[in-house]
């Protein structure tokens, strides 16, 4: 019998190898199509058996899936956008859509099991219908775009991984069909076979100007601020372009041009920092509610740069930076290199950050990121070496001097 976690690999493997039947799922407005997804995902869950050990259940998503059309919905009333799929005894997907008129994302994954059911989670020791939840996920497109990542992508939701791939979606649709105007992840990118074409070693990574200015962003709830950012940022993106020749950007964010939005939870706060419509970077933060500390947990990056592929992104939701204290905000004045992908990387100057706690428009105490204690250790330590040395030859001079007196004591 396999175990748990290889039968966990045999699945990813599968996913990754198209083995793992694809799920069409549709969201209707009367006859009108809203939301359209072709996917395949697989869930691992964590849940305790009677005889209290520890176990992982893992199932995937059925082509049999079905959107409930209880739950799901286009929006049409105010609301957020829903595609609820509901599959085997009792359980459900669900994925939440926003859109800021020119971008839309997926704000939330849901996933509701039910242990109960045996055939999933034999021996379990609970029969509960259980929800967790994974915020600001990172998956984004522009409007009248479908967002395409055949690559696989694991997201963390609690007690659950789950993992996309084949993924085809469109939310906020002018017709019935997916747009075959693709928003392609770079993951894609740079792992989808291409034509056979000549192939040319990378250049020279281009470098800018200098530093990148220090933008002063925010967050705005109820005419409350909840969050704050002061930041120079370094947008590091590698990519293949037409020829199939790989490129490597370096790109400044610039203050002047880019406007920050957001939103801001209990557990979850969110920076989105668009740049004329070029660029539409994302920083999601997770607080840890019994710890009381908070990191970066997920960045993305939508790009629509000359002469890069069109609607680039790149998305990671499983990210530990920027640690810090509900009630502190982080502060790294040293340049910091956050990598989010093996092809996609992002220099920062002069950070500080407050995602949680924000009482004021000013920061809170700062902790400070380990560079920068070291480098304020660093003068300290010489001073004090410095301070050593100068100790040891002021008693080497007193003792030589005492001895030379008592060459020449009065007979």
């Amino acid at each position: 019998m396999r175990s748990a976690s290889s039968l966990w690999i045999l699945l990813l493997l599968l996913a990754g190898s198209g083995d793992v039947q694809a799920a069409t799922l549709e969201v209707k407005d009367g006859n009108s199509t809203c939301i359209k997804a072709e996917l395949s995902a697989v869930f691992s869950i964590s849940y305790n058996a009677s005889s209290g050990a520890a176990r992982t259940a893992v199932v995937s998503l059925p082509d049999g899936a079905s959107v409930d059309p209880g739950s799901s919905s286009c929006g049409s009333e105010g609301g957020a956008p829903w595609l609820v799929a509901v599959f085997g005894s009792g359980h459900a997907l669900g994925l939440s859509f926003s859109s800021n008129g020119s971008v839309y994302s997926v704000t939330n994954l849901t996933l509701q099991y039910n242990l109960s059911d045996a055939a999933v989670f034999p021996e379990a020791n609970s029969s509960d219908v259980v929800t967790v939840v994974s915020a600001s996920v990172g998956i984004s497109a522009p409007v009248n775009s479908t967002y395409r990542c055949l690559s696989s992508a694991t997201f963390r939701l609690d007690t659950a991984n789950l993992t996309f791939s084949d993924m085809r979606l469109q939310a906020y649709m002018s017709g019935d069909d997916l747009s075959p105007n693709e928003s392609v992840c770079l993951a894609d990118q740079t792992t989808t076979p291409a034509p056979p074409r000549p192939t040319t070693a990378p250049g020279p990574v281009p470098t800018p100007a200098g530093p990148p200015e220090r933008g002063m962003y925010n967050v705005t709830q109820n005419n409350t601020v909840c969050l704050l950012a002061h930041m120079g940022l370094q947008l590091n993106l590698t990519y293949s372009d037409a020829q199939n020749k790989t490129i490597q950007d370096v790109v400044n964010v610039n203050p002047d041009l880019t406007s920050s939005s957001g939103s801001c939870d209990a557990n979850t706060a969110t920076l989105v920092l668009t740049q004329e419509q070029s660029t539409t970077l994302s920083f999601t933060f997770t607080l840890n509610s019994t710890s009381n500390k908070y990191h970066l947990s997920g960045v993305s990056l939508v790009v629509n740069w000359p002469n890069v592929p069109a609607n680039t992104s790149a998305v990671n939701s499983s990210l530990n930076y920027l640690r810090s204290s509900l009630g502190h905000s982080y502060m790294c004045n040293s340049e910091q290199t956050l990598v989010v992908l093996p092809t996609f990387s992002i220099n920062t100057f002069k950070l500080q950050v407050q995602p949680f706690g924000v009482t004021t428009t000013q920061f809170s105490s700062a902790e400070e990121c380990q560079v920068d204690q070291d480098q304020m250790l660093i003068p300290i330590v010489v001073g004090a070496a410095l301070s050593g040395l100068v100790l040891i030859v002021l008693v080497a001079y007193l003792i030589g001097r005492k001895r030379s007196h008592a060459g020449y004591q009065t007979i």
